[in-house]
């Protein structure tokens, strides 16, 4: 079994940054495909950004350019680092991760369903 933990949420203003780091333990994830997920209050829970093991990463185009998804196997921790925020990126922040060791297009990893473990997410406010 893994635990997902999600840190690093605030308060910031508009144009600031924020770095979300996502803490696995149980098990190492180092061959998992690993995401990160966004619910804003009233809307469903939104596709924000995958990593796979290759390092491969995959975005949802709202957050091109300004947020990025990486991984330090060795320490079993992703990252999210976000630039540039705005009012619409406030949500509750998710990590997740999917054991499928087959290769998939990049849509396939857009589907909250896709996943095996998820963690308790993190408050993220942007105020204009």
């Amino acid at each position: 079994q893994v635990q997902l933990v999600e840190s690093g949420g605030g308060l910031v203003q508009a144009g600031g940054s924020l770095r979300l780091s996502c803490a696995a333990s149980g098990r190492t994830v180092s061959t998992y495909t690993m995401a990160w997920f966004r619910q804003a209050p009233g809307k469903e829970r939104e596709f924000v950004a995958a990593i796979r093991r290759s390092g491969s990463t995959y975005y949802t185009d709202s957050v091109k350019g300004r947020f990025t998804i990486s991984r330090d196997n060795a320490k079993d921790t992703v990252y999210l680092q976000m630039n540039s925020l705005k009012p619409e990126d406030t949500a509750v922040y998710y990590c997740a991760a999917d054991r499928s060791l087959a290769y998939y297009s990049s849509t396939y990893y857009t589907q909250t369903s896709v996943y095996d473990y998820w963690g308790r997410g993190t408050q993220v406010t942007v105020s204009s």
